[in-house]
């Protein structure tokens, strides 16, 4: 990635300052670091890429995958269920769909729509209840299972309780403990934001990782993007698949998530006002026109499918 370039933004290059450690000021974060980073034209050579995408090993239509929603699984005014609408959307835009924090049993009826799914669970201070649920999710056909290892501490600086269920650290002998019980099926760790996490992700035995913040969990918390070339450099050769959440809202937005280093990307508040509005049918018209918009970045720029991604055509 060049760096020669002058920031818009006081301090140093890319570095975007916020007024608090509120969520709601990391979203402003992420969002004027995304826009900040700025696309070099390549044309002469270039054609209509390819979206097709191989994660896990299998392949998908695209790298822009579903987001790990919780506590969605209510009805509607409409008689819809959003988390069962947007696991619709998923199969029917073959893309990767992800769920988060539910019981068991919704969960099997959100597996029953057939889209290929990752099973993100709470790092739950019973960890009985987190191998039941990664047994669960496999039975059910997940294509990965996994933890978010950034939903640890709560606002009092306590281990945070869910729906009253307590919470609790995730130690390194842990996520060795998940990978194992996950068997030949992908473990994910999500909530990645360092390097050292990554590497201790590594050396789990841990498939994939999400670089993430969870919306703003961490007070102060870097851009995913800042972080994500550094990370990528050092799992380089190692086979993790690399995925990123947090204010990915366009097209465009994932190709500067993927020129960085993505493998994919997950999309998620982007497609909540859709999604409760419209149903499966807000959410796939919100992902095609995030594919569209995707697809014509990488014309602009040369890049003919998502394994020709280039970050030297990025400035911040």
């Amino acid at each position: 990635m060049n760096d020669n370039v002058k920031s818009p933004w006081p301090g140093p290059a890319g570095m975007i300052p916020v007024t608090s450690g509120r969520a709601d000021d990391a979203n402003v974060f992420n969002r004027n670091y995304l826009d900040s980073i700025h696309v070099e034209m390549r044309v002469i050579d270039a054609i209509e890429p390819s979206l097709k995408t191989v994660i896990f090993g299998e392949e998908f239509d695209s790298p822009i995958m579903m987001p790990a929603f919780s506590h969605l699984n209510k009805v509607l005014k409409d008689g819809k269920k959003p988390m069962l609408e947007y696991a619709r959307a998923a199969k029917k835009l073959k893309t990767v769909n992800w769920v988060g924090m539910e019981p068991n049993d919704e969960y099997a009826e959100i597996a029953a729509e057939g889209a290929r799914t990752v099973r993100i669970i709470k790092p739950f201070a019973d960890h009985s209840i987190i191998l039941d649920e990664i047994r669960f999710a496999i039975e059910q056909g997940a294509i990965a299972v996994g933890v978010d290892i950034d939903h640890v501490p709560g606002t009092d600086g306590r281990y945070d309780v869910v729906d009253g269920i307590p919470l609790g650290p995730v130690m390194l002998s842990d996520l060795k403990e998940y990978v194992k019980a996950a068997g030949n099926v992908p473990f994910v760790a999500k909530g990645v934001l360092s390097v050292q996490d990554a590497m201790k992700c590594k050396e789990a035995g841990c498939a994939g990782i999400v670089i993430s913040h969870h919306h703003g969990r961490i007070p102060f918390g870097i851009a995913p993007l800042m972080v994500l070339p550094k990370i990528k450099a050092n799992l380089a050769g190692s086979g993790i698949a690399i995925f990123v959440d947090c204010g990915i809202d366009t097209g465009y937005d994932a190709y500067k998530a993927l020129a960085l280093g993505a493998d994919a990307v997950a999309v998620g508040r982007g497609i909540l006002k859709p999604l409760l509005q419209q149903g499966a049918e807000g959410v796939e018209e919100k992902v095609k026109k995030m594919n569209e918009e995707l697809s014509e970045l990488m014309m602009y720029t040369c890049v003919k499918d998502v394994r020709s991604f280039d970050a030297s055509v990025l400035y911040v």
